[in-house]
């Protein structure tokens, strides 16, 4: 049992997924207090290889459609999935997409000598797991101010529509995270306890 607590800790604790939001606006100093803190990510060679893209009024509502629609042509469970991804995406106020430049592997692989291939899926992993950092960051920035998000994996399935839509090249890394007042107050699910996941050696 940890006794440790301080602010940081209770909004680790705090955050959640949160699918269905009020329709009220958010301030722009809360949007980007949420994306000044994912930029402040740790980022491999502090390349910050990732691009934060804002999604309101009519863009965030014909990428709704376009999920929707996409899911048309999936089978059970991916379609019921992407349903649920687009009315969240609808009724979030502000989405906020995140994606890769590709700066750090293009950088990376002329910066180290090492076998081209192996070097792009080194500096591909590392970009990837920069950016991942940065929409953690975001979640725990929204939680922070008592508002809720969700990421949208499910999107994955689309990735290469979803950079079509928001104009952005293909890459490695795509997020989508609606972010909103919730509707109501929801608990997490229940994590699995600390002896099932670690290991001492």
């Amino acid at each position: 049992m940890n006794h440790i607590h301080n602010e940081t800790l209770a909004t680790i604790h705090a955050r959640h997924s949160i699918r269905q939001f009020e329709p009220r606006d958010l301030s722009e100093d809360m949007v980007m207090a949420m994306l000044d803190a994912a930029n402040q990510a740790p980022s491999a060679h502090n390349r910050q290889s990732w691009k934060f893209v804002i999604l309101e009024g009519d863009a965030r509502s014909n990428l709704a459609e376009l999920v929707s629609s996409a899911s048309k042509t999936f089978q059970k469970p991916a379609s019921s999935l992407l349903r649920m991804a687009a009315r969240s995406i609808a009724s979030a106020p502000v989405t906020i997409a995140v994606v890769n430049t590709g700066d750090l592997i293009s950088h990376g692989t002329d910066l180290f000598h090492v076998d081209r291939e192996m070097g792009f899926d080194f500096f591909r992993t590392m970009e990837i797991q920069s950016s991942a950092a940065a929409v953690e960051n975001l979640l725990l920035a929204a939680t922070s101010m008592g508002l809720g998000a969700v990421w949208l994996g499910i999107l994955y399935l689309i990735k290469d529509e979803i950079l079509s839509f928001l104009q952005e090249p293909k890459g490695e890394f795509m997020a989508v995270i609606p972010v909103g007042h919730p509707v109501r107050p929801t608990q997490g699910p229940s994590k699995k306890s600390l002896e099932n996941v670690i290991k001492k050696i």
